[in-house]
């Protein structure tokens, strides 16, 4: 297993959002998490990635053998968990290179306490910018000042595939791509072979296009027992 949730509980501001979560995900999945709104969804992808907006009142978070439970999102995205937000703000002034350049040179030193080189940056820049036909003037711009939703979608799986996480959130990565960018993420989750993927979706039509290998529905902030 990749991800072992046991007993978990979380609240925010004293109410309890989550009761009792127990979740398995294998690695390689591609695990779906379905439920209304409100049901919990993006609550349980803020506590495995570590916000801080959400307390952990009981329970375990096991991470590739280790309990991450009490560490920070920092750690545990240089740990090799990947969050990719619904809404991700603008941010004037720093640029997509930028960004990129100082998350993948923090997990390279991370994982082999060097520095990376800045050659060895730029070719990873490229191949991933080829994969997603992203224009290299993107590249220079405030990350998603002035991008569309779609267009926001695709620098986010750019940021996916530089990074190369063990596991992958993502919540609900098709709000707000049209058709032809909710087949390009399809196409980049189907091909990360060494990721494994929890995402969260409403549209079935999308859901198709990934076919998940595992469900986990939500309701009222438990696991829904079939």
């Amino acid at each position: 297993m990749i991800l072992e949730i046991k007993n978990l509980n979380v609240s925010f501001d004293g109410k309890t959002l989550l009761s009792d979560i127990n979740l398995n995900v294998e690695k390689g999945a591609r695990h779906l998490i379905c439920g209304h709104n409100g049901s919990g969804k993006s609550t349980l992808v803020g506590a495995i990635s570590g916000n801080p907006t959400y307390k952990i009142d009981n329970g375990r978070i096991i991470f590739d053998g280790n309990d991450i439970t009490n560490e920070n999102a920092t750690s545990r995205a240089l740990g090799g968990i990947f969050t990719g937000s619904q809404n991700v703000p603008e941010i004037p002034g720093l640029t997509i290179t930028s960004f990129l350049k100082h998350s993948a040179s923090a997990h390279h030193n991370f994982q082999t306490g060097r520095d990376l080189p800045m050659a060895e940056f730029i070719e990873q820049l490229e191949t991933a910018r080829d994969i997603l036909n992203i224009p290299r003037e993107w590249l220079n711009r405030s990350i998603n000042v002035g991008f569309s939703g779609g267009e926001r979608k695709r620098i986010m799986l750019l940021r996916l595939i530089m990074t190369n996480p063990k596991l992958a959130i993502l919540d609900e990565p098709d709000s707000g791509a049209d058709t032809e960018t909710q087949t390009q993420i399809a196409d980049v989750i189907k091909s990360m072979h060494d990721t494994t993927f929890i995402f969260i979706s409403h549209q079935q039509n999308f859901t198709d296009l990934i076919s998940p290998t595992h469900t986990t529905a939500l309701s009222k902030g438990k696991v829904v027992i079939e």
